[in-house]
Formats: C-alpha cells, structure tokens, sequence
C-alpha cells in the first residue's frame, strides 16, 4: 500500500529562519527541514514567499549576498516553486478583509491560496495566521503524527 506524501506549502518566514542562523527560529526550522526530508514531503515554495524572504534577507538583515543565495538555491535546485497565475492571485485576495492585521499581508493570502489549490496537509511556518484560515503549522501537524 502506498501512501500520497505530505503536501507542504512553505512560508517566507520558514524560509529566512532556515537561512539565517540567527533567527530565533533557525534551529526549530532545520529540524523539520529534516523531518520533511525524512517523511519525503511534497514541498511547495510560492515564488512570493520566496520573493518576500529575500527582500526580508537583503533590506532587514542587511546581507544582499545572503539574498542572492538563497534566490539561487531556488533555481538551482530541483524545488516546487509555485507561480502566481490570475487565478491564484483572486483567490487571495477574497481571503483580504479591511480588518485584517497589518502582519498579514497579500504575500500570507497567497501562501494560503496555494495550500488550498494543493490541499495542502499543513503550511511551514510560525505565524498564527494559517492555524485561524484552517491550515495548521507544520510543527503541530508533525507532534500528531
């Protein structure tokens, strides 16, 4: 019997702790890089998250070469990365409201759309958003299984 493999849709905030050292998440992210791996997960980086961690990378942390990486890691590497269509881009913006915290952005609306256009098992990231829209952090979903 084979079973489909876990599909997770990857944050910018997943992506900036994996890179940088520093992060207060780095060690956490690695570990479930590592679990991901290991449970040989299907995982999706939309092409804004990466956008929105390496404009993070080059402006907040100061480190453009930083940046470049680990842009680069995305073309080089044999990775899902999720284009932005017309489609997806509407369907983000329906989960947009005016009351919406200034945390989350479009770029959070888009990752969600994303792990609904896949259905997704669960998002990689550390921001309450996606528990709330009905997506819940891969670290949480990891301690279920």
């Amino acid at each position: 019997m084979t079973t489909n493999p876990l599909k997770i849709v990857v944050d910018a905030d997943a992506i900036i702790a994996q890179a940088y050292p520093g992060d207060a998440h780095h060690v956490r992210s690695m570990d479930i890089a590592k679990d991901l791996v290991r449970l040989n997960a299907h995982v999706i980086y939309p092409v804004t998250a990466i956008v929105e961690a390496t404009t993070f990378i080059q402006r907040v942390l100061n480190s453009p070469a930083m940046a470049i990486e680990t842009a680069g890691l995305f073309v080089d590497a044999a990775v899902p990365v999720e284009t932005i269509d017309k489609e997806l881009f509407a369907s983000a913006l329906q989960s947009m409201h005016p009351r919406m915290s200034k945390k989350h952005t479009l770029f959070d609306c888009i990752v969600l759309a994303v792990a609904k256009r896949h259905n997704a098992d669960a998002i990689f990231s550390f921001d309450g958003f996606y528990p709330k829209q009905g997506f819940p952090l891969i670290s949480e979903f990891l301690k279920m299984r």
